[in-house]
Parts: C-alpha cells; structure tokens; sequence
C-alpha cells in the first residue's frame, strides 16, 4: 500500500464563483449547499477525500470573500481568513471573465502572507464563448499570484476535474489520515439537514428573503419503523417575509419542505417525515446572540 498522504485545503474565491459547486464535485456527493445567489455558504463546511492511492484530502468550503454589511457578514469573512490561516494549501476559484476584483486581490495578499502554496482553479469555462478572454483572464490573475498550477474547470459538466484533482493531490504530504477513510464530512446531520432546507429557499424565493433566514434543527429522531422525524423552525427578519415564505394557503412552504425532505432522504438513506415553521427574529444578522445560537460563528 501506498505511504499515507494529507493535504488540508481551503477553497476560496469570491461570491457566486463556484467553491461549493467543485467541492461537491470532487467529493462525488452533494454536502455543500449550491445556488446562483451569491454568498450562499455561510460556514465553513469541511469535506473529506480518501482517494484510492491513499491520500487524504481534507477540504474546507469557505463564504465568498466580500464587503460585509452586517456582524452575520463580517463572521463570514472571518471565516476566510481563519481558514486560510489554518491549512496546508489553497485552492483559489476564479471566474473565466472579468477584471481582478478588490475582493480577490486582498484574497489573494491573505494568501501570500500565509506562504502556502496555492492552485488556481478557473470555473464556469463551459459559459466562455472567446476563448481569448480566458486566456487574458490567467494571464491576469498568475501575474498576481504564483500559483503551483492553473487548472480551468467546469463544476457544470465536469470539465478539467480529474487534472485538479490530479494538481491537489500532489500537494499532500507524508502523513497519517487524520478522519476514518470513509468520513464524507465533518457536520452534523442536523447542521446538514438545516442547509438543504436553507438552499431550496435560495432557490424558490427571490431577492433579499433568503439571506435573510436562519433554519434551526429543533428535532431530529429515528422511529423504531425507520422514519426519522425531523422538526426545523425557519426564521427570518420581517413579519412580511414570514408571509412570502409560507405562501397562499401555505403552497410556497409545502414547496420548500417537499423539496427538501427529497433531498434528505437521498442523502441520509431514509425516510424522512419533515414538519417546518416559520418564525420572526428581527434584525437577527445584526445580533451577536442569536448568530451565536445558530451556529454561524
């Protein structure tokens, strides 16, 4: 057998840039939540690979670098930067188009002042119809940062995964496994359960509404029969966003919880009975207390 190998990973980017997308893909399961809104992770959600030839790598999913406007944002952010401070490794995810923004910059100091040896993962290239764009988009981004490699990608179809893959492998160093080689993730199931719940919201409503919701597991129990019976209470900020997210006669959140336990009962291997509420907190990204609560500090 082949000397065991770990790499602990961040993988960092701006907003909407695809981080959970390739992590899920690397992973070949879904744990990350995924949708076109930006800013849709919220924690830091650790991934675990134990490929064939004995290498362990041990990703961890981080928010969209951006400008915070709230104390929720500001965690978030400082979640990055905790991130890249406590790991072997960065995988930097970028867009094929656009110029250098200030977050990626700023991103990419962090990054060098860490001395870690960073792969530049472009994603979304199955959307670039010049290519030319694409080239100039690497050629700006590796005049900013050495990067040990530039792999372009599409989480989308799959494009380039093997070859980053390949890149990120080669980043492990000598060392025992520090998870089970069977371990998907290190989150709760309850902390699972609450992010699928969170992402069929950033899918079904619009705008600002989902952002401004929390889900709390309160129940999580196995019946003798095999059912498991989950209780989750939704919150959110405005007495008007609690009647949006139920719906007339309550359709928008039967929606939500259908699509959810769905989504539950393919991941965990069960059946699932999901009951969801809807309560009001205030101003609660802004509340030291109740983020505390949730869990996203």
């Amino acid at each position: 057998m082949n000397t065991p190998k770990t790499a602990f990973i961040a993988i960092v980017g701006k907003a909407n840039v695809g981080k959970s997308s390739i992590l899920n893909k690397l992973l070949g399961q879904k744990i990350a939540i995924v949708s076109s809104k930006p800013q849709t992770t919220r924690t830091r959600i650790m991934g675990v690979l134990t490929t064939p030839d004995n290498i362990q790598l041990v990703f961890t999913d981080t928010p969209g670098f951006h400008r915070p406007k709230t104390k929720l944002g500001e965690k978030m952010v400082k979640a990055v930067s905790d991130s890249i401070d406590g790991v072997d490794a960065c995988l930097f995810v970028a867009e094929p188009e656009g110029e250098l923004s200030a977050a990626e910059t700023e991103l990419l100091e962090k990054i060098k002042k860490g001395k870690n040896p960073a792969v530049l993962a472009v994603n979304k290239i199955d959307t670039v119809k010049d290519k030319q764009t694409l080239i100039s988009r690497i050629a700006e981004l590796t005049k900013t940062y050495d990067f040990e490699a530039v792999v372009p990608v599409s989480a989308q179809t799959g494009s380039g995964m093997d070859l980053l893959l390949k890149e990120l492998k080669a980043l492990a160093a000598p060392s025992e496994h520090f998870f089970p080689d069977d371990t998907l993730t290190d989150q709760p199931e309850r902390v699972l359960a609450g992010e699928i719940i969170r992402e069929k919201m950033l899918r079904l409503l619009d705008k600002e509404i989902p952002h401004g919701t929390a889900v709390s597991i309160e129940k999580m129990r196995e019946r003798p029969d095999g059912i498991t019976d989950i209780e989750a209470v939704i919150y959110c900020e405005k007495e008007s966003h609690k009647g949006i997210i139920i719906g007339k006669g309550g359709k928008m959140l039967k929606k939500i919880s259908t699509y959810a336990r769905q989504d539950m009962e393919s991941f965990f291997g069960c059946k699932i009975n999901l009951q969801c509420w809807v309560k009001v907190k205030e101003g609660w990204r802004n509340r030291e207390g109740i983020i505390h609560n949730f869990g996203l500090d």
